[in-house]
């Protein structure tokens, strides 16, 4: 994790989801990958007489940025900019390697501003970016990859799932490893936390299902719903859907805190599988030390019961969960 970095909108409305969740400060990092240094800031900074809420804290940042000074960049210094972009460099690229020659600190941002603005009047530089596009893709906005065939909309979700009341309602996602090297796919029931992992080689629709069915299919019973994000590995939901008898939705797109009981979850598994992990190393004896520990360990939204426990309605000894 780098130092500090602007958060997005999504990402406080994911703060608020936490915050809600009881995660501290550190743990909140660990889901959004910032410093746990941007989360201190940002709560300290952007909460208003009503505490912290997402909209506020949005127009509060804002409001800060628009007062800091812009540095005037010379004519000179876009003409280096426009010559590197034509030679195929994309403004990342140029960015960090004038910092690094110079000292000289260019926003790629404002290079992609200013790109954009020059084919506005006719001009040609935006042909030289590898990734040609009707508009870049920014925070906030929807992606290009396009949208899953007959997806189910989280709106349509029944209103028992968000209250958590029930056992049944699932959440899913993928974690990949370093180098998109094998990736987990994770599921964690929303009341109990409880939680499935499976390694699967490649992040293929086939394998993510395989994976589902492999994790679920012992808890049919116990599988009213999932929700997912909008990752092209989920578009065999009617296949699924099938396979368990349950209906799947799908979150908004970059609306990851209406999935916070997994993007938390995730980044607990990453105590057990670090980001610079290859995952198709991984071993059966691996997932199941991961599994145990994550579904034995007393959490404090539970009342400092197990997942295991309520998942299963059962109650174990404390010289148990320290055996599993």
């Amino acid at each position: 994790m780098s130092g500090y970095t602007q958060l997005t909108r999504e990402q406080r409305y994911q703060i608020q989801a936490l915050m809600k969740t009881g995660q501290n400060q550190t743990q909140m990092a660990t889901v959004l990958d910032v410093h746990k240094a941007t989360i201190s800031r940002e709560l300290r900074r952007n909460r208003g007489l009503r505490g912290y809420r997402p909209h506020q804290a949005h127009q509060l940042a804002q409001a800060q940025q628009a007062r800091k000074p812009r540095t005037r960049l010379s004519p000179r210094v876009w003409q280096q900019v426009e010559t590197l972009v034509r030679q195929a460099w994309s403004p990342e690229q140029i960015c960090g390697r004038l910092k690094r020659e110079h000292g000289r600190t260019i926003s790629h941002e404002w290079m992609y501003q200013y790109i954009y603005r020059d084919k506005q009047t006719g001009g040609t530089l935006y042909r030289s970016l590898r990734c040609q596009k009707a508009r870049r893709k920014r925070y906030g906005t929807y992606s290009r990859r396009g949208r899953i065939a007959k997806q189910i909309s989280i709106d349509e979700r029944p209103a028992v799932v968000a209250t958590r009341q029930r056992i049944g309602d699932w959440e899913g996602d993928t974690v990949i490893g370093h180098g998109h090297r094998g990736a987990l796919v994770t599921l964690v029931e929303r009341r109990s936390k409880y939680t499935m992992l499976e390694s699967i080689p490649r992040k293929t629709a086939a394998a993510v299902r395989m994976a589902v069915r492999r994790a679920l299919g012992p808890h049919k019973a116990s599988v009213h719903t999932i929700t997912y994000d909008n990752g092209r590995e989920f578009s065999d939901h009617a296949g699924m859907a099938q396979d368990l008898d349950a209906t799947i939705y799908f979150a908004q797109p970059y609306a990851s805190w209406e999935r916070g009981v997994n993007e938390n979850t995730n980044g607990l598994i990453r105590q057990f599988f670090p980001k610079d992990r290859n995952l198709t190393l991984g071993s059966e004896q691996e997932l199941t030390v991961a599994r145990e520990n994550l579904n034995h360990r007393p959490r404090k939204t539970l009342g400092f019961r197990t997942p295991h426990e309520v998942f299963l309605e059962t109650t174990t000894s404390l010289t148990v969960a320290l055996t599993s």
